[in-house]
């Protein structure tokens, strides 16, 4: 983890519970993968009920002439920068968002080596604030063939939302961890530590971007949600980021010959060699061939774009005898689930680990609508999907028809900890920032003291046991044998006396401390 972010798991078998401690979910834009500048930064500040309390966002101006990086990606233009604050004038408001609370990132290493990067060319000191990675914890909480942020946000109910905008990014982190905690019951597996951070003017103008949420999937977007990570190989902070950048310039069915040079150019000046390159881009086109072929249908749509993407990738090999096949040699099925329930979220976990296609949203291609126990009966879209002709089943009920097993164990186990000590749980930090409404600075006050039980009497103190007190008395014998040594050898007693006495204090002293110890 960089310096800037301390990491703290969040894990099924964690010791201390979240309580009432705030998260704040950060999302960066950046010029490429790394090195590069922040081209956009966002923050969204939680409590772990959920409840919004702050956010923040603006277009950051990484310096004249610099390149934005992949457009095509974040779609943030060189003319929108010009007009945009610089990092430096506005670090200070994205602290003040931050301070007292643990920090919440998709692949928070990568996110927190921008954050380094761009503090160091500041000169800014920024001390290591904890910092949690929604990636990992749901590889430790969640069965799912991938673990990009929209896959997972797909296996938690979050719907649709504007990918690679910062603050759509950071909104979708924040309810990924909230429901992680909540539902799933990821706790901490050691206490958050909180410092202070540096103070900064705040800034005189921001530049926040318009959120557009997309209108619609495609037919892609839905097969990169589903394309097994096992399908590029060895994993790690660089790779899970250009396999999100990748995927998500694939999720509108267009990558052009340019687009993917880019995004190659962006790898190679991370590290990444063309051995890696190819690894990743032969797995991606083959699973989604194999995705594409798993219902016994290609159609002419599928084809065409299929191979469009393995040529601009340069891997048109990996789809040699692809033909079209309009008659349906198969069944598709396309679930929706309805409900915000840990039963819910394993289902939607299955239904995608399954290789089949979760909806977003009910339309006329859905097969299966499967509703929660805390779904109103009078929810419209039960009926409508009766009207579609889906079959409308239970959680239960719907596993059960689409063969798919009990939820299966966590892809990873959690993180070894130590048997959990006799201590009250996590409730909160020692200090929490209240922000109010005409401040723009931190007022620390101290959270309550858990309230003590109407009639409660503290236990009375076990009196000391009779091995105690002998072994005191001991040890006092033997201190008083050593004195009185040191004053008759003062007085002109003998040697040979005085060395006697002295060793029978000597172990007095030490007699009676064992028995102490013991006692």
């Amino acid at each position: 983890m960089a310096e800037t972010v301390e990491n703290l798991a969040l894990t099924p078998g964690g010791r201390f519970a979240v309580g009432t401690t705030e998260f704040t979910a950060i999302d960066f834009e950046t010029t490429g993968l790394h090195p590069g500048h922040v081209v956009e930064v966002a923050a969204v500040r939680i409590r772990a009920d959920g409840t919004v309390l702050r956010e923040f966002s603006t277009l950051v101006n990484p310096g004249p002439g610099v390149d934005p990086g992949p457009a095509h990606v974040h779609r943030i233009t060189r003319r929108e920068l010009d007009g945009a604050p610089y990092l430096g004038e506005v670090l200070g408001d994205f602290l003040d968002v931050c301070q007292g609370s643990v920090l919440v990132g998709h692949n928070l290493p990568f996110e927190a080596r921008f954050l380094d990067g761009e503090s160091g060319r500041l000169g800014a000191r920024i001390p290591a604030m904890p910092g949690v990675c929604t990636l990992a914890a749901a590889r430790r909480a969640l069965r799912l063939p991938n673990y990009r942020l929209a896959t997972v946000a797909e296996a938690v109910g979050v719907g649709e939302f504007a990918a690679h905008t910062a603050l759509a990014d950071a909104y979708v982190c924040a309810r990924i961890v909230t429901t992680l905690v909540n539902t799933h019951g990821l706790r901490f597996t050691e206490r958050p530590v909180f410092p202070e951070l540096p103070r900064f003017a705040p800034a005189r103008r921001l530049s926040p971007r318009r959120v557009v949420v997309p209108s619609g999937g495609t037919w892609m977007a839905d097969f990169v949600d589903r394309v097994p990570e096992a399908a590029f190989g060895a994993t790690g902070s660089l790779q899970d980021a250009y396999v999100e950048l990748l995927g998500n310039a694939l999720a509108d069915r267009h990558i052009s010959d340019a687009e993917a040079r880019a995004l190659g150019a962006a790898a190679s000046a991370a590290g990444m060699s063309d051995t890696d390159l190819h690894r990743v881009h032969t797995g991606f086109v083959k699973a989604m061939r194999e995705l594409a072929e798993s219902d016994g249908v290609i159609t002419a749509e599928e084809e065409r774009d299929l191979h469009a993407v393995a040529a601009a990738l340069r891997v048109p090999e990996t789809l040699h005898g692809l033909r079209v096949t309009e008659a349906a040699s198969g069944v598709r099925r396309r679930v929706l689930v309805l409900g915000a329930g840990l039963a819910e979220d394993d289902l939607r976990a299955a239904v995608l680990d399954a290789g089949l296609q979760l909806a977003k949203k009910l339309t006329a291609s859905v097969t299966h609508l499967a509703v929660g126990s805390g779904v109103p009966p009078a929810e419209p879209r039960i009926a409508r999907a009766g009207e579609l002709g889906a079959k409308v089943l239970g959680v239960a009920e719907a596993r059960e028809e689409l063969g798919l097993v009990p939820r299966p164990a966590p892809v990873s186990a959690p993180i070894p900890v130590p048997p959990p000590a006799p201590i009250p749980a996590l409730v909160a930090p020692v200090h929490r920032p209240v922000y109010a409404a005409e401040q723009r600075t931190a007022v620390f006050v101290p959270y309550p003291q858990p309230p003590v039980p109407h009639g409660h009497i503290p236990p009375a103190p076990s009196p000391p046991s009779v091995a105690l007190w002998g072994g005191r008395a001991l040890m006092g014998f033997g201190v008083l044998l050593m004195f009185i040594t040191v004053l008759a050898l003062f007085g002109g007693a003998g040697l040979a006396a005085g060395v006697f006495v002295g060793v029978l204090g000597v172990g007095g002293l030490l007699g009676g401390w064992q028995i102490a110890v013991r006692a």
